[in-house]
């Protein structure tokens, strides 16, 4: 049976014994508080980097309800020659599920004297819930009443609030560019009659967003046809390696587009500021951590007699730093511990504590009327977690080194003289 170092023994008995003797009752309690920071720094790096995460799947979730996962339109601007053709190559892809024709095009929505820029989407409304999720539940039957022919028009329901119509109202549909006429250019018009309110969930879409039959919006906007083909896809990770597959499939004739060039700003803002939250909170993980230096020096200097015996008895002085190593780290590793196990309790039960907290307290951390989000969202993942963990016990057990060494270099003549 292979015997345990005695490093590692008497490195646990001095971290047991400082915590239960009286004489060292200060330094247990410096050694205590040093545990404590850590575990509450390591919890709540794991709480915050878990609800950014939460918050950024609940946008991202929302926009990608409105936005398409892929988007190939033709390279100068105008309708699609085959869409037909076109459907059938990108749905061979196994990765596809949905495809559905558009046309995108902005325009200015009047409403007696109010007067409002939108973007217009021209959808097929039989194929539009194959590219978007919110079309396939409540507004499923709002999308259902736009009719080729008929100019009917859903709003998004901010949209519809700020210009205060309801369905059954007359709107009018100005588009850019206009028809030259004996009188000069006049802008094309058009009366639409609002069929519906549909609400995405996400405000940047509801407040400007209006949705027309395709074949209206080719009418009004003189197109041949559908300027556009969303594509859903089976997992939207995977969309940048398949839009740069289908560009170079089909040519230069085509501009395709994924979700992650669309909004690149907008994550790419959401990446920086989780990476200065991951480094602001690491600070607080160094200092519970580096308190252990404190903590080990005092130790040193009240064992410097036990220090001595054990050089008097053959031990080497990488095995006096090796037991104070031992019990820096133990504060370390328990500390760590501790922390993952507190930070994953509340993230993953973060939709329990938070409403009992604004129960308690009589009040609403995200109200319904100024966020999109009334729920606390939580997204714990191992790509954060497993940095946490490594970097607190990497500042712990390098908070213990100079301590150790200085217990290494202790001379037994020197504190035995006093002794």
């Amino acid at each position: 049976m292979k015997q345990i170092p005695f490093e590692l023994l008497v490195g646990w008995r001095y971290t047991r014994a400082g915590r239960a003797s009286r004489r060292n009752g200060f330094i247990s309690f410096i050694s205590g508080v040093s545990m404590l920071g850590i575990a509450l720094g390591v919890a709540a790096l794991i709480i915050v980097l878990s609800v950014m995460n939460g918050f950024q799947k609940e946008v991202r979730d929302r926009m990608l309800s409105v936005v398409s996962h892929i988007e190939i339109y033709a390279a100068d601007g105008q309708a699609l020659p085959d869409v037909a053709a076109l459907t059938q190559k990108v749905r061979a892809h196994p990765e596809v599920t949905g495809a559905a024709p558009f046309i995108a095009a902005q325009g200015l929505l009047a409403r007696g004297e109010g007067m409002k820029g939108i973007l217009v989407r021209g959808i097929d409304p039989a194929q539009e819930g194959q590219v978007s999720t919110f079309t396939r539940s409540q507004n499923a039957a709002v999308v259902e009443q736009l009719h080729s022919g008929e100019f009917g028009i859903v709003l998004g329901s901010e949209l519809a609030r700020s210009l205060a119509v309801f369905p059954g109202d007359s709107v009018t549909l100005i588009a850019p560019g206009g028809q030259v006429t004996p009188a000069g250019v006049v802008p094309r018009i058009k009366q639409m009659t609002v069929r519906g309110i549909f609400d995405s969930g996400h405000y940047e879409y509801d407040s400007s967003m209006a949705m027309i039959h395709w074949e209206d919006a080719a009418r009004i906007f003189r197109l041949e046809g559908p300027a556009g083909l969303r594509l859903q896809l089976r997992d939207l990770h995977q969309a940048r390696e398949l839009a740069a597959v289908l560009q170079q499939e089909l040519g230069d004739a085509y501009l395709v587009r994924d979700w992650t060039r669309q909004n690149r700003t907008w994550f790419a803002a959401v990446q920086v500021e989780k990476r200065m939250m991951f480094i602001i909170l690491t600070l607080i993980v160094a200092v519970a951590a580096f308190n252990l230096v404190s903590t080990l020096v005092m130790t040193v200097t009240d064992k410097h007699a036990d220090i001595a015996i054990l050089r008097t008895l053959g031990a080497s002085p990488g095995s006096i730093m090796g037991i104070f190593v031992v019990q820096g780290a133990m504060v370390g590793v328990i500390g760590t511990l501790a922390g993952l196990l507190l930070g994953l309790g509340v993230a993953c039960n973060i939709d329990v504590i938070v409403p009992a907290i604004e129960h308690a307290l009589g009040a609403s951390f995200l109200p319904k009327d100024i966020y999109l989000i009334s729920k606390m969202p939580s997204d714990p993942q191992a790509a954060d977690i497993v940095p946490i963990g490594i970097i607190s016990l990497v500042l712990a057990f390098a908070a213990t080194l100079y301590p150790s060494w200085r217990a290494s270099r202790v001379n037994p003549a020197q504190a035995l003289r006093y002794e």
